[in-house]
């Protein structure tokens, strides 16, 4: 079994597109951050990202994948788990003169075989920061209880209010968004960003990432405070995912954290379905 490092988005795109293209609803964070860093430049995430993709065997098809923009964390594609604890145990042997590693986010299985082979070899400690769970649209429902209002695509004059709406969400999910204004921007340029409208009034927000490979996946899914309740966050999630639908997706996607049964509940009842649970697990010095 034989791991490859590269610092080549290229490379990595070439050696590795394949084996994501096979499965993109278990790899779909990875084709979208790809296409982000080919579209955008390398720089849209932070520092220089690296890449990495495993062979079984010398001369052998790609098998698994990973890639990370520092400073997030490293995200594994859907790989076997010895694939996962050796990619451990060789970043731990080449050290922060590659990249640094504060944390993995993938399958649950793959993410706990690194974190056991990773705290081995460096001697640290594990902890979960968030147990995730991947639904994949069924055959689209619209909310059982329909709120009022309609969905309409966010333009230039919905700017400050998505950014803030961006914020907002970052901040109650616990995640870093990175350069807020850049993301809104260029999903309101793509026609990925959908707001709900109810008397006249933005009431909830949707992004769509593009259709890569026949998948497009929903998020993020924000509903101020004041605003919820109503159904908006349903309804503008269904309207984004009849969008990407018409616009050719094969598979309609989205993550939500366990930890929220409310989302967990409301996305089934209008059509999504589990694929995978995930993990993302922090390290720290013991």
């Amino acid at each position: 079994m034989t791991w490859t490092f590269s610092t080549s988005l290229d490379d990595f795109r070439a050696r590795a597109g394949a084996v994501l293209a096979a499965s993109p609803a278990e790899n779909t964070v990875l084709l979208t951050i790809a296409h982000r860093l080919a579209e955008s430049g390398l720089d849209v995430f932070g520092g220089p990202p690296v890449f990495g993709w495993w062979r079984a065997e010398d001369g052998g098809p790609v098998a698994g994948a990973f890639l990370q923009t520092p400073p997030f964390d490293l995200r594994l594609s859907a790989m076997p788990e010895a694939a996962a604890a050796e990619l451990a145990v060789e970043l731990a042997a080449v050290g922060s003169g590659f990249t640094t590693v504060n944390g993995i986010a993938g399958g649950a299985g793959a993410a706990r075989a690194f974190a056991a082979a990773w705290t081995a070899a460096t001697g640290t400690e594990q902890s979960v920061r968030v147990e995730e769970r991947l639904y994949r649209l069924g055959r689209l429902t619209g909310p059982p209880r329909p709120p009022a209002g309609w969905h309409r695509p966010a333009g230039p004059a919905d700017r400050e209010l998505a950014i803030r709406w961006y914020e907002e969400f970052g901040a109650e999910a616990g995640v870093h968004l990175p350069d807020v204004p850049r993301a809104v921007d260029d999903r309101t340029a793509a026609g990925g960003l959908h707001l709900w409208e109810d008397g006249g009034e933005p009431v909830a927000l949707a992004g769509t990432s593009p259709v890569l490979a026949g998948m497009s996946r929903i998020g993020p899914v924000y509903t101020p405070v004041e605003h919820r309740g109503r159904g908006y966050g349903s309804a503008v999630t269904a309207a984004a995912s009849a969008h990407v639908l018409a616009l050719g997706a094969a598979e309609v996607l989205l993550y939500t954290d366990l930890a929220n049964p409310t989302s967990n509940s409301v996305y089934q009842q209008i059509g999504y379905l589990p694929v995978e649970d995930c993990l993302v697990l922090d390290f720290r010095a013991a």
